[in-house]
């Protein structure tokens, strides 16, 4: 088994690493013309052109997005799937389908309707990205919560308060190592959401937040942009990719100590 596994993660890190090849070539490509095979000229012109947009502040923008997504989606999500786990909600399944929605409804349209409501209501543009975005990944921060709190063995809980353990002793010694595996996989998934949005950044904050994918779409639009647009793909990609591995070894680790 040892040895498949090895080829399983082999073939998974070549799927995901092939298809940044011809970007990385982009990325450093001053010249190259159609037909040629590879560059003709190497250089830094798209990484300055790049750093000259504003990639920095995009970026660290989207950082700033996606961690404030998942700190409000993360602990909403795991409420709620706390409470559909247990059995206590009134009409699970009409919660379930309300949390769901989302995956259901297109962003562009909800985008525009919610836009009207932003401005009457006179929400900031910052803080209705934040709270729009959380709501859409709700779905699956809750569903990951939801599988963790199906498979949570609450005996742990009963002998910590059988020895004397207080409600938070037990809710920061006990749950939260628990699930701390199945909280890091949903907040890396709602800080994707967020990360990798343009639809509701783009309406909804009105033009004045520039994230890296809002950046990657106005150079495309263009001509003549490949060396850009691979640069800023690249600084748009690499980072969820390692915190992917970070969190899958945290994960891994978590396990193992369980």
């Amino acid at each position: 088994m040892t040895g498949r596994r090895r080829v399983f993660r082999g073939i998974l890190v070549g799927w995901f690493l092939v298809p940044l090849v011809p970007l990385a070539l982009w990325a450093f490509a001053n010249r190259w013309p159609f037909p040629a095979r590879f560059p003709q000229e190497f250089g830094f012109d798209g990484v300055r052109t790049a750093l000259d947009s504003g990639a920095v502040h995009a970026a660290l923008l989207s950082t700033a997005l996606g961690v404030a997504v998942a700190a409000v989606a993360t602990p909403v999500g795991a409420l709620a799937a706390r409470a559909l786990a247990s059995g206590r909600v009134v009409a699970p399944r009409l919660v379930q389908a309300l949390l769901l929605s989302p995956l259901v409804l297109p962003a562009f349209a909800v985008a525009l309707g919610l836009d009207v409501v932003v401005l009457r209501v006179r929400v900031p543009g910052a803080a209705a990205v934040v709270l729009i975005l959380a709501v859409a990944a709700l779905p699956y921060t809750t569903t990951v919560m939801r599988l963790a709190f199906g498979a949570y063995d609450v005996a742990y809980e009963e002998e910590a308060r059988t020895l004397g353990a207080s409600r938070w002793t037990v809710a920061l010694r006990i749950r939260l190592p628990l699930l701390a595996p199945a909280i890091s996989g949903a907040a890396f998934l709602a800080f994707l959401v967020a990360w990798s949005d343009y639809v509701v950044t783009l309406l909804i904050g009105g033009g004045r937040l520039i994230t890296l994918p809002m950046l990657v779409g106005s150079f495309a639009a263009g001509t003549g942009n490949e060396s850009v647009v691979a640069v800023l793909s690249l600084a748009a990609i690499v980072p969820p990719l390692i915190l992917l591995i970070v969190v899958a070894r945290f994960r891994g680790r978590r396990e193992v100590a369980r």
